[in-house]
């Protein structure tokens, strides 16, 4: 399977209840076969006030072992994480992607 990184070359923003959770000129793209773009956005760029760690954990053949947030208030297991990605993964290490159907959007620009 391929998987092809690169920066997304805009801004990203994602929003949750009316609110800008994330907000970024600096997301990574990732393209993995025929599946939609995930943004991976730094944590500088989120609002991590409104995340909180679950204990729910999944393994990627790929990229590894990815960990998960719940958004305070909204739905659990939202946002996921690789800490220790892959070596050919590296460049989402510790960025955080969210899933499209549990935020309001994903606007890229």
């Amino acid at each position: 399977m391929g998987i092809v990184t690169r920066l997304a070359g805009g801004r990203v923003q994602v929003k949750f209840n009316g609110d800008v959770i994330a907000d970024t000129c600096n997301a990574v793209a990732l393209e993995e076969g025929s599946y939609p773009v995930v943004y991976y956005i730094p944590r500088q760029d989120v609002r991590m006030e409104r995340l909180e760690r679950t204990s729910h954990r999944t393994h990627c053949p790929y990229k590894g072992d990815a960990s998960y947030y719940s958004i305070q208030g909204g739905p659990a297991n939202a946002v996921w994480s690789y800490e220790q990605p892959k070596e050919d993964m590296l460049s989402i290490k510790s960025l955080l992607a969210f899933y499209p159907d549990k935020v309001d959007s994903i606007a890229v620009d």
